[in-house]
C-alpha cells in the first residue's frame, strides 16, 4: 500500500489551495471583521448573516450556485469572456474563489470575536498619543488579537483541506488541477480501492485531531480560566 504519483500530487495540490484560500482570506476577512466588530450599522445583521451562510448552507448547494454565477452564461462568467479572460470553473483560480467564499466564516468570526473583545480603551488611549488609524491598528489591534488571527488561520486552513461538495461542483476532477485530496479519496473509494482511501483518510484524521488539539491549546493559553 503505497501513495501514487496521482495522489502526491494532490496532497500538494490542498496544500496549496489552503495556503493561497487563507492567505487571502486573511487580507479579506480582516478588514470585514474589523467593521463586523466596530459598526453600529443597520448593515451589520444582514452581512454578518451573509458572511455565516457557509456554515449552514450544503456545500452543493453554494457550488451549484458559483457554477452559475462564474460560468459561461452567468453575469460574473459573462463579463470574463468579454473582456477576453478565462471563466473560473473547472480551474485552479475557480478553487480558490469558492474555497474562499466556503471558508470565509472560519476566518472571520474568530477575528470579530477577538477585535470586540478588545474594547475602546486601548485604542483611545492609542489615540491620545497621536497614533494613527493605521498604527493604531497594527501596534495595539494586532498584537491584543492574535490568538482571533491564529484560530481564523488555522481554522480556515484545515476547513479548505477538507472541502469536497463545493469542489466537486465547481472544479470537478482534473489531475493537477483541480484533484484535491478529498476528491481523491472520493474516487479511491469509488474505484474500491479501499487500502488507499484508507491511506488518505488516515492522514486527513491525523491531520483533523492535531488542528483540534492545537486550537485548545491556543485557547488554554489565551484563556487559562476555561482550562480550570
Amino acid at each position: 500500500m503505497s501513495l501514487s504519483e496521482t495522489d502526491i500530487q494532490a496532497i500538494w495540490l490542498t496544500l496549496r489551495l489552503a495556503s493561497v484560500t487563507t492567505l487571502l482570506l486573511l487580507l479579506v476577512g480582516t478588514p470585514l471583521a474589523w467593521w463586523l466588530a466596530r459598526t453600529r450599522s443597520w448593515l451589520k445583521q444582514p452581512v454578518a448573516a451573509i458572511t455565516a451562510l457557509p456554515l449552514v448552507l450544503p456545500p452543493t448547494v453554494l457550488g451549484f450556485y458559483l457554477l452559475i454565477l462564474l460560468g459561461p452564461n452567468g453575469p460574473v462568467g459573462s463579463l470574463m469572456l468579454d473582456l477576453g479572460l478565462e471563466t473560473l470553473p473547472f480551474t485552479f483560480p475557480g478553487l480558490v474563489v469558492a474555497s474562499m467564499i466556503y471558508s470565509l466564516p472560519f476566518m472571520v468570526q474568530p477575528l470579530q470575536n477577538a477585535f470586540a473583545a478588545i474594547g475602546d480603551r486601548p485604542l483611545e488611549v492609542a489615540a491620545t498619543l497621536r497614533a494613527s488609524a493605521l498604527d493604531r491598528f497594527v501596534s495595539v489591534v494586532v498584537p491584543l488579537a492574535r490568538s482571533g488571527f491564529l484560530t481564523g488561520m488555522v481554522l480556515a486552513f484545515a476547513h479548505t483541506v477538507g472541502e469536497f461538495g463545493v469542489i466537486l461542483m465547481i472544479g470537478g476532477n482534473i489531475p493537477g488541477e483541480t484533484h484535491v485530496l478529498s476528491v481523491a479519496i472520493y474516487d479511491h473509494v469509488e474505484a474500491l480501492d479501499y487500502e488507499n482511501a484508507h491511506l488518505l483518510s488516515a492522514g486527513l484524521l491525523v491531520f483533523s485531531f492535531i488542528v483540534i488539539l492545537l486550537l485548545n491549546l491556543l485557547n488554554k493559553r489565551t484563556h487559562p480560566e476555561i482550562a480550570r
